[in-house]
Parts: structure tokens; sequence; C-alpha cells
């Protein structure tokens, strides 16, 4: 049976409304995926992650390398999860990296993700718009590999699929071009890509993160909260009560002395209100405590830095994960 080169279904001809439809079987795209390409028209597709994990506990069968892509704008609070269901080597690739301001650096990037529990062999920091640090990833994943076969994993959204095109631009003789998008579960079924007669990278779907802000907006408003350039921080000093919202997506209420920096989207609406106000107040509560050089993240919205310990009350849309960490930046 044929598959979709774009999103890697299963094609047929018999369902318009099913995955995987074409009106005919020489084609190399699904329905779905030519109106992604052609008309920025995506369909949504609601998958769960067995699907996902049971192609991780596949990979886990092979001793193949495995490259792990990490958003680092976007980094899930699931992502040790990956390590119950793989015990492979794996190169973590922290991508996005022309998102985040240039005055940060990338050792510390690399510094911070050694804490967590994956069998990490090596990190790269990339972006792969930029084509930054490409030649250094690629001569890492053929020295690591232990077969032709090389594996790309991460979570959905991640940048797995634009990172192998652009590994297809630069490196290979192939024209095979996988479909992305910024919503959500685009790659449906696993791809394997030929690079060279040396090299296949086998593309996976992206394990879904239901507590992303993504999941529950429209797409006019994923464009906006999702940044295509360098981010520009915003900095508050906090000295009394205070509350700041950000389009009608968060409340934060603030309560001690701090400073705060906002890592966000540069064309999303931020104000800052010092009056008493009952705005966003139906969302759901979150109440936070935070330590010393934490980092609060609204998981696919953004972060904010905070420097001192306090209560910060934050209101979000229901299932959107707000959690705490240890300062990222």
């Amino acid at each position: 049976m044929s598959k979709c080169i774009g999103c890697g279904v299963n094609l047929q001809t018999t369902n318009k409304e099913e995955l995987g439809y074409t009106i005919n079987l020489d084609n190399s795209l699904c329905e779905r995926c030519f109106r992604i390409r052609n008309y920025n028209d995506y369909k949504f597709v609601i998958k769960d992650n067995n699907d996902y994990i049971n192609i991780l506990k596949d990979i886990s069968k092979t001793n193949d390398l495995v490259v792990l892509v990490v958003d680092l704008f976007n980094i899930s609070k699931h992502l040790e999860d990956i390590s119950k269901y793989i015990n492979n080597n794996i190169l973590l690739v922290l991508t996005k990296r022309d998102i985040l301001p240039k005055s940060c650096y990338d050792e510390k990037f690399k510094e911070y993700f050694k804490n967590y529990d994956l069998n990490i062999i090596d990190t790269v920091v990339i972006s792969s718009n930029k084509n930054y640090n490409l030649d250094i990833l690629y001569n890492k994943i053929n020295e690591y590999k232990t077969s032709n076969k090389v594996y790309v994993v991460g979570f959905t959204n991640s940048g797995k699929s634009t990172l192998i095109n652009k590994i297809i631009y630069n490196y290979s003789n192939e024209n095979t071009v996988i479909t992305t998008s910024n919503l959500p579960s685009t790659t449906i079924d696993s791809i394997e890509v030929k690079v060279n007669d040396d090299l296949i990278l086998v593309d996976t779907p992206g394990l879904l993160d239901n507590g992303d802000i993504i999941n529950y907006i429209d797409g006019k408003t994923l464009k906006r909260i999702i940044p295509n350039k360098e981010i520009k921080p915003i900095t508050y000093q906090i000295k009394d009560k205070q509350t700041i919202i950000i389009e009608d997506l968060v409340r934060i209420d603030l309560f001690d002395m701090n400073s705060m920096t906002i890592y966000m989207a540069n064309n999303l609406n931020i104000k800052r209100i010092y009056k008493n106000t009952e705005e966003l107040k139906e969302l759901k509560e979150n109440v936070l405590y935070i330590e010393d050089d934490s980092d609060i993240v609204i998981q696919g919205l953004g972060f904010i830095k905070f420097t001192h310990k306090s209560k910060v009350i934050i209101y979000t849309k229901d299932n959107v994960s707000v959690y705490t960490r240890k300062n990222l930046i």
C-alpha cells in the first residue's frame, strides 16, 4: 500500500472523510497534505498518544540512533516520559535557537539538559531556519549512527519535519519534502526519508502534550503566539500588587517585590494593570509558589523568568499546563 510522502498515512481512494484520501493512488500526497501545502488549509486530526507510544516501543527494539528534537522555546513538562518507551542512545537536538535572544549562550542550554533523565550521548543547538550548526549536527548523526537508519522523535510541533527537510535540502540529491505546519499532528505515521545510500531518516509522529495551549485556540490566534523571529523580552520591576494581561489568554496576578521577564512572541498584546480588575478571572486559576531564579511556563505560549521567590496566580484556559522550573536563561 502506498504512503503519503508528506505525512506518512496510507493512501486510499474510498472515503473522502478518512485520513489518506486521494483521488488517484498514483498521487504522492494525500488531499490533506496537498491542501496544507497549497492553501494552508489545515484539517484537524484527532489522535491519541497510544499510536505514537507504540512507534517508540518499536524503535526501542532496535539499536538505532534516536535524534530527539526539542523546541527550546516550548520544552514539554513531560519530556522525560520518552525514556519510559525507548532506551536507545539519544542525540539531543535543541532547535529554534533563532527564536531566543542572541545574548543567550548555547553552552548554558546544553548544561540545562544534563539534569534530564534521558540517555543523551551528545547535544547540538541548532536553528533549521537559519542553517545554524546544521553541518555539526549532520556530522554527529553520521558519527553516532549504528546502521543506515536513524529515528527522529519528539513532541508535536518541535520541528522534526522542518529539520529533516533542511537536511534533505543541504545534503541530499533526493527531492522528498515532508509536510510541515504550525498545527499539531501534521505527521500521521512514520516516514522513511532516504538522504543517501548510507543514511535514512525516519520522521515519526509527534507525541501529544495535552497541556499545550495550541490544542485550545483557533488558527488565527496560533499565528500570533508562535514566534517567527527573535523574541524581544519584556522586563517588569514589581514593587506591589498588580496584574499582567496577555491577550484574552492569560491573567497574571503578582503580589511581591520581584523582577520578571516575559519571553513570548513579540506581537502579543501585553498590558500592565495597577488597580483591581475582574478581567479574565473567569479562566482557570493556578496558584504557584516559586523559588528564587525560577521560570513559570505556560505550555505553548512561552515562559516568565523570575528572580526571587514569590506567590503568583495565573489564570489560563482549561487544561493548559502551567508549571515552574529553574531558569532556562
